[in-house]
């Protein structure tokens, strides 16, 4: 008979994973967003690094 999951099932995913995954969704609408600013690719990539990937990390390491 299979074991019902615990309470603590739910915290299965770390407060760090959570952060980066809102980055990343935040990260995607704004390169959307500026693909209606700019034609320039290197903002957008500029704006996708900066925001899905440093910004989470400096906030990861801040909490830390």
């Amino acid at each position: 008979m299979p074991e019902r999951p615990s309470k603590s099932s739910a915290g299965l995913i770390s407060a760090d994973t959570k952060i980066t995954a809102l980055f990343v969704i935040v990260a995607l609408v704004s390169v959307y967003g500026t693909t209606t600013v700019t034609d320039s690719q290197w903002v957008h990539f500029a704006v996708l690094l900066g925001v899905g990937v440093i910004a989470p990390t400096l906030i990861n390491e801040w909490r830390n």
